[in-house]
């Protein structure tokens, strides 16, 4: 196979060099096989998470974006799938001739735009998750009138948008070249090469590594490690007094507790193209398997939502077990589930000071106003101190966060294309 079909690195052959081997064996392992496997189950671990983050019981400001992230992910491993992992099959194998030769250069100058649009909103989607958090942990009170359903729609509509005009350059990055007619193979032969435009010096130093750096490393990043180290102390302090905290104060610091763990998974898994990118803007080198190697990190980390709910997230498990393995999928359950109509026990206040201790003993009605899921005919008994009880019309609660966004940044690196 001539070395021009392949974008990558040649058709793995006896007379391929024993170095260009091992770099075609290693893409294989690490993208071939393991992108693609971790790649498919994370794919339907983000459709099982969206299917369980959209039931009506589970409605809230956090879960609409965390919603959001799932469907950015899902396209940020579809993208990854097409652009790496079957190509690296070919590359080994052999097979996949025809989408390699054919299909493949007709979809790279749309999808590798597309996957790093995905991976900008999936960074600021995870940056407001964080946001969100602190707000609800560190400054309470705020977060009745900041954490609603509203802003949480608008601030996912304002990063898609900002994400589309950042990378719209990227669609003209790649040209996509036709080779002619070869006969050996009886079919017309296509590739891509990078524009006039991605040749351009300024281009590449302005907007491809210092832009690049900045708004998808070192903003996010330190705003991350800001965010987390005022959770962190929060969740200590709290932690102290832990016997003093009410139920929904246990359940902020818990969720905050969690997203720690999950950012520091995403620090994890986008540490290694944080360092590519270094490389490339500041030594101009690209080391091929750390590049395969990010590759791989990155569609774990868009993969792993699923598992991080499942093992965090107790509510998340309850409706996980009671959808997909129950009748409750097939019809069973439902909004009559116990999920839908629960006796809540809990401790809310109204910034007066006070405290309310609600027991319903209604089935709840779903009704949302903002963020907030209200009771309707619920009844609330109220003590001032003095021996009067009566009956009182409790407001909904603030945004209840049920479980943190894993980190995410499903990155894409250039340093695949840059090499063209």
């Amino acid at each position: 196979m001539n070395s021009t079909f392949s974008l990558n690195g040649r058709l793995y052959s006896e007379t391929t060099s024993s170095e260009e081997r091992q770099d075609i064996i290693y893409q294989f392992i690490t993208n071939g096989v393991l992108l693609n496997v971790i790649g498919v189950l994370g794919i339907f671990g983000n459709i099982i998470s969206m299917i369980i983050l959209s039931r009506p019981q589970m409605k809230s400001s956090i879960n609409y974006l965390l919603i959001g992230l799932a469907r950015c992910d899902t396209v940020l491993i579809l993208t990854s799938l097409l652009l790496f992992g079957l190509p690296a099959i070919f590359s080994y194998t052999g097979h996949l001739f025809t989408y390699y030769i054919k299909v493949y250069p007709h979809l790279v100058p749309v999808l590798f735009p597309l996957a790093l649009i995905a991976q900008t909103v999936s960074v600021y989607l995870t940056l407001t998750v964080t946001l969100e958090r602190f707000v609800a942990v560190c400054h309470p009170l705020q977060a009745r009138s900041l954490c609603t359903y509203g802003r949480a729609r608008f601030y996912v509509i304002i990063i898609i948008v900002f994400s589309t005009l950042y990378n719209f350059p990227r669609f003209w990055d790649i040209v996509v070249i036709d080779r002619g007619f070869d006969e050996n193979y009886n079919t017309t032969i296509y590739f891509v090469e990078p524009s006039p435009l991605r040749l351009n010096p300024t281009y590449i130093k302005v907007y491809i590594h210092w832009l690049y750096l900045v708004f998808m490393y070192f903003l996010p990043f330190s705003c991350l490690a800001l965010f987390n180290t005022a959770i962190y102390r929060q969740v200590r302090r709290a932690n102290k007094e832990r016997q003093r905290l009410s139920r929904l104060q246990k359940k902020e610091i818990g969720l905050a507790t969690m997203l720690m763990c999950v950012v520091t998974v995403f620090f994890l898994c986008n540490i290694l193209a944080l360092v590519n990118n270094i490389l490339e803007a500041f030594y101009e080198r690209s080391i091929d398997k750390l590049v395969k190697t990010s590759d791989l990190l990155i569609t774990i980390n868009s993969s792993v939502n699923f598992i991080i709910y499942v093992i965090f997230g107790e509510k998340f498990k309850r409706l996980f077990f009671k959808l997909f393995c129950s009748h409750g999928f097939l019809g069973v359950g439902g909004r009559d589930s116990p999920e839908g109509g629960t006796h809540d026990d809990s401790i809310v206040s109204n910034g007066d000071g006070r405290n309310y201790s609600m027991r319903s003993t209604h089935t709840c009605h779903l009704n949302r106003t903002g963020t907030t899921i209200v009771r309707n005919g619920g009844s609330s008994s109220v003590n001032n101190g003095s021996s009067l009880r009566h009956s009182v019309r409790v407001p909904s609660p603030g945004p209840h966060v049920y479980y943190p966004a894993r980190g995410t940044a499903g990155n894409v690196t250039t340093t695949t294309l840059d090499q063209l």
